[in-house]
């Protein structure tokens, strides 16, 4: 099984919990109703889980989570599988605009053409509010939103 890590920034605001989440770029999300995600990749070999989800969200956002930043604990929510991949997630407190510079993957486009074309691996990002996310995001991490808001009730 491919292991995967990522990070779900979220902030209170006065409407509620929001939580920081990527839209996935290229052609097959580009109108699916459930094509959000938690910001992820895949571990490198030998890589600690926590460094690759922080690695990958840089790569995908442009935006460093470092301990630079105020208060920037990182509480781990476990893990998901959507049969193929086993995702492992943390969490931690953040504000900052949704402007993002992502990575890019190539492929053939379209299909059977012999033509490659380039895509972002996230076309943009947005804080939303966590119960609409329930409805946004990829079915598999749904879960997660849940842990988040048990977790977030408890402090």
């Amino acid at each position: 099984m491919i292991e995967s890590a990522g990070i779900l920034p979220y902030r209170r605001t006065p409407r509620g919990i929001e939580v920081y989440l990527g839209h996935m770029g290229g052609p097959y999300w580009k109108n699916r109703p459930r094509s959000w995600s938690i910001i992820k990749g895949e571990a490198k070999p030998g890589e600690e889980l926590l460094d690759a989800a922080k690695r990958e969200f840089e790569e995908e956002t442009g935006k460093q989570l470092t301990a630079n930043r105020l208060d920037q604990s990182f509480h781990f929510l476990g893990d998901v599988s959507n049969g193929q991949k086993r995702l492992h997630v943390w969490t931690t407190p953040a504000d900052f605009d949704t402007a993002i510079h992502s990575n890019r993957f190539t492929i053939e486009w379209p299909p059977h053409s012999g033509q490659k074309a380039s895509f972002p691996e996230i076309d943009k990002a947005a804080w939303i509010p966590i119960d609409q996310a329930k409805s946004l995001i990829v079915k598999y991490q749904e879960p997660i939103l849940e842990r988040l808001e048990k977790n977030i009730s408890l402090t």
